[in-house]
């Protein structure tokens, strides 16, 4: 070991950002186990240190002993006598240093200590790599397109390589080679194999983080997302809420001449997006769950969280939604179950009920003539 390898090990740790002494120690401790495994058979001791020059790179073995008055074991102890000739300071008790460094062992640090920097730098550019995508964990980010197989598209995302599976897909979407596209990064794994991240751009919170970029009340915390739920290429609801009162969060969101609303809805190829206002009402908040539909009236039970919803007769499929999807993502934006019956089915239930009364009446008189 010599000092130009020193000062190429100090740049190498510098540029990529590894604490100098961590690589010092770690190469020390790699040469006490390389000394007992190669020379244990020289009757080395087991009680060893190994320093390493910072500046020349000289490299020193000391077997610690133990000071007695009378050795017992000599691998491991010292008399007063001896020891005061490395340092007049020592006294019975103390741990005496004796270098006992081999002749040939400058070759065997050499080779450890490029094997160990060479180890270190690998786990540090890993744990580097793992900490800068951390950062962007739950944040979206642009990749680009490198080849699309089968239903899986493989993405640059900067210094590694990423995959958008089937399912974390817009439904039907395509793309091209080299094409630029947004990812949401839902979770960055450190493993053994190295630093995973998954992205998507069906999760709900995609379409969340979109808005957050586009729209300044959000960011400014104005405005609120409350909630959002999403059926990926189809439709998503999501309720907002402002803490100013001169400030319409719908409006927010939406932009002038919708150009923000339309930027989003753009983004996630068309998807139909429903942007209502959040409320501490459920009779209210689930009215605009069902948005567009107009509702007519509307019964809770906030104990069960059961909402019975009645709506007119032209209303209904608008409200239901196609396959029962504006109905469906209503009750899982609030949370609630939600019931929908049309004003005539209900005209028919009531009367049919009234029927019912009566009919129980007439059986009544007729068993108390009897």
């Amino acid at each position: 070991m010599n000092k130009e390898f020193i000062d190429a090990l100090k740049t190498i740790v510098k540029d990529k950002g590894i604490s100098e002494d961590l690589i010092f120690t770690t190469i020390e401790d790699a040469l006490i186990a390389a000394y007992k495994k190669n020379y244990s058979n020289q009757g080395a001791s087991q009680n060893v240190k190994v320093t390493m020059n910072r500046v020349t790179g000289e490299i020193k073995v000391f077997a610690q002993k133990l000071i007695v008055e009378s050795i017992r074991y000599s691998s491991i102890e010292i008399i007063l006598e001896d020891a005061r000739k490395i340092s007049p300071y020592y006294n019975i008790g103390d741990i005496c240093d004796v270098e006992v460094t081999p002749k040939s062992f400058g070759r065997v640090a050499a080779t450890l200590a490029k094997q160990v920097v060479t180890q270190r730098i690998k786990e540090a550019e890993r744990d580097l790599l793992y900490k800068e995508f951390a950062q962007k964990e739950f944040q979206i980010i642009t990749g680009t397109v490198l080849r699309n197989d089968k239903d899986h598209v493989f993405i640059n995302i900067g210094r590694i390589e990423t995959i958008l599976r089937s399912n974390d897909k817009i439904p039907r979407e395509k793309f091209e080679r080299n094409e630029k596209i947004k990812l949401y990064v839902s979770e960055v794994i450190n493993s053994p194999k190295g630093t995973q991240v998954h992205v998507s751009r069906t999760d709900p919170n995609f379409i969340r983080k979109l808005f957050e970029i586009e729209v300044s009340e959000i960011q400014e915390g104005i405005v609120e997302i409350k909630n959002i739920v999403r059926e990926a290429g189809a439709r998503t609801k999501m309720a907002v809420h402002s803490k100013l009162e001169d400030i319409d969060p719908i409006g927010a969101c939406v932009g002038e001449q919708g150009i923000r609303v339309k930027s989003i809805v753009n983004e996630v190829r068309n998807e139909k997006i429903d942007i209502i206002k959040w409320s501490e009402d459920p009779k209210v908040y689930i009215s605009n769950a069902l948005s567009p539909a107009k509702i007519f009236s509307i019964k809770v039970d906030e104990e069960k969280k059961i909402a019975d919803v009645v709506v007119e007769d032209s209303q209904l499929s608008l409200a239901i939604g196609k396959e029962g999807q504006n109905v469906r993502l209503a009750a899982r934006l609030t949370g609630w179950k939600i019931d929908i019956k049309s004003l005539s089915k209900c005209k028919d239930d009531l009367i049919s009920s009234e029927e019912d009364n009566v009919e129980h009446c007439e059986q009544e008189d007729i068993l108390n003539e009897g």
